[in-house]
Order: C-alpha cells, then structure tokens, then sequence
C-alpha cells in the first residue's frame, strides 16, 4: 500500500489520549477546562484525544452534550485532525448521529463500541450494527476505530466480525482500540490484520504492541503524565523504554486498589493545582478525604514520582 494512502486510512497513530471529561460546580461538562487540559496534554508531546470515551465518562454524557463539547473543543481552536471522537451509544440512531457529526466536524476518526446493552450479541448483530453505522452515515471521509473492551461491554468484538468489516468496508474501517488488557489478543489482531491501525488502551502493554507493529495507544494515563507516555513510546524499540514501562507498571499497581476514575481525577486535581478536577457525574463519585490522601500517599510512592519531568506542563 502506497504511504500516503496508508496514512489517509490510518490516520490514527503514536500516543493519543483517552482525554477526562472535567465538570463545573452545576455538573456540566466544563468546555473551558477541557480546552486548556487538551492544549496541556498537546504540548507536552501527546499526539491527539479521544473524546467522550470510557475515561472521558462519555456513557453519562446525553447526545446534545457529547455533540456541544466537541463543537465546543473545535470553536477552542483544537484541530479535528487530533481528535477521535468516541461516538457509540446504546443506541444505534444516536450512534449514527454522533458518527455523522464527527465525519462532518471533520474529525479524524471515530471510534466506536458494539451494541453494549443486550449480552450474548451474536457476531452476526455486531456487523449489523456496524454496518449499519457506516451505511447510515454514508460518507467516505468516515474513518472508524472500532472499539473491542469486553469486560465493560460485555459484547466482544470478534475477529470473524473485524474480517466482514475489511472485506466489506475496507476505505473506512481504520482501526482497533484493543482494550482488552490480553496481549496474546493484541498480538493476533496484529497478525491476522496488518492493514489496520491496532492500538492499545493498556499502557504497559505499548513496548511490546509497537515491537509486533502496532500502530501505538488510545490511553488515559496521557491524561496525568503525557511525556511519560511519549517516552515510552518513542523508546519502545530501545532497551532505554524499561525504566519508563516500570515507572507505568508500579502506577498501574497502586491504582488497582481505587476506583479508577475517580482516583484519575483526583490526581489531575492535584497534579494541576484545580479542585474542580475531581468532580464526576453520577453514578461514579469522588473518593472521599482519607483514600484520597491514601492514593496520592501511594502515587508518591510509586516509582513515577521519581521521575521529575513525567507529569508533564503542570
């Protein structure tokens, strides 16, 4: 495949953050913040966002607000060209829409889950839903990601599906976010489909998926420590990387034991010096004093805080 063409259908690669979604004191989407984190995150060498996904809360977001906050970022002066706009929803009309609207926005890509409330979907309705997806949208800028995290979908996406999906709709299926946090999965992915940008939300896993010829990441730990994850990618074919993939893993270990996204916006809360951080929409919730002073104790700790330039421009 020529180069350029190559790129036109992948647009998507290297280090892209999975961007949090702040909120202002009446619990709306705060545009203003978020436009001033995505500036951050750029300058600190993060190549482009995700917009409205898992760690940007986008399943508590309506329509109106998910369309409003990307019109909100663009109106900003971010440029579409590094935006991936996360555009699935239960339902596949609101999908369809938020798709079109991305496409029309002209961002980069947009990247979506399969079906996620009805369980033991068959592949035969997860192509239809994609299809009809694309169908429904019915523009051939459409570049679309699909987006495989089983264990909070509870709807995987499975390669017989990912196979219709090249054959049929070649020009527009870009990618994979592969979030599954199975590297054998990773690994047969990049195997058994070399034309598609295939790119890890695992962080730790970044090293080994680029060395297989992964494309690179769609992760939230950019969201904390951008030119941490920018090292470990640039570096991820060199021996330097491992000082830098421990850094992520010893991150990762003490997470484990908080609530993810809450325990996410309260460091970003800290590491930027803006309580308003730490606000999330319902059902989740903000950790409450004593685990919040335990987690940041325990990021202290960890071996990313030895490492003075990770946490980026903050």
């Amino acid at each position: 495949m020529d180069a350029a063409l190559a790129n036109s259908l992948r647009p998507v690669q290297g280090v892209w953050c999975a961007v949090l979604t702040p909120f202002d004191a009446a619990g709306l989407p705060d545009h203003a913040r978020l436009a001033n984190h995505v500036r951050r995150i750029l300058a600190a060498g993060v190549d482009g966002i995700a917009l409205f996904g898992t760690t940007g809360e986008g399943q508590s977001l309506s329509l109106n607000e998910r369309r409003a906050g990307l019109d909100a970022l663009l109106a900003a002066g971010i440029a579409p060209s590094q935006i991936v706009a996360a555009t699935g929803c239960a339902s596949l009309p609101e999908t369809i829409e938020l798709t079109r609207h991305a496409v029309q926005s002209n961002c980069v890509g947009a990247l979506v889950l399969p079906p996620f409330f009805f369980k033991a979907v068959s592949d035969e309705g997860v192509f239809a839903s994609y299809a009809q997806v694309i169908d429904g949208v019915g523009d051939p800028r459409l570049r679309l990601y699909l987006y495989h995290i089983p264990q909070v979908s509870g709807v995987a996406i499975s390669p017989t599906v990912i196979e219709r999906l090249v054959v049929g709709y070649s020009e527009v299926l870009a990618g994979v976010k592969d979030s599954e946090c199975n590297l054998d999965h990773t690994r047969r992915l990049l195997s058994r489909f070399p034309e598609l940008a295939i790119l890890v939300g695992f962080e730790p896993h970044l090293p080994a998926a680029l060395a297989a010829g992964g494309a690179g990441t769609i992760c939230g730990i950019a969201n904390l420590f951008p030119r941490l994850m920018r090292r470990l990618h640039d570096n991820a074919l060199a021996s330097s990387h491992d000082d830098d993939l421990k850094r992520v893993e010893s991150f990762i270990a003490a997470l484990e034991r908080y609530p993810l996204f809450a325990a996410f916006k309260a460091l970003q809360a800290e590491l930027t010096g803006d309580a308003g951080w730490a606000a999330l929409r319902p059902p989740l919730v903000a950790l409450d004093g004593a685990a919040r002073r335990a987690w940041l104790a325990d990021v202290v700790r960890s071996e990313v805080a030895a490492d003075r330039d990770a946490a980026g421009p903050y």
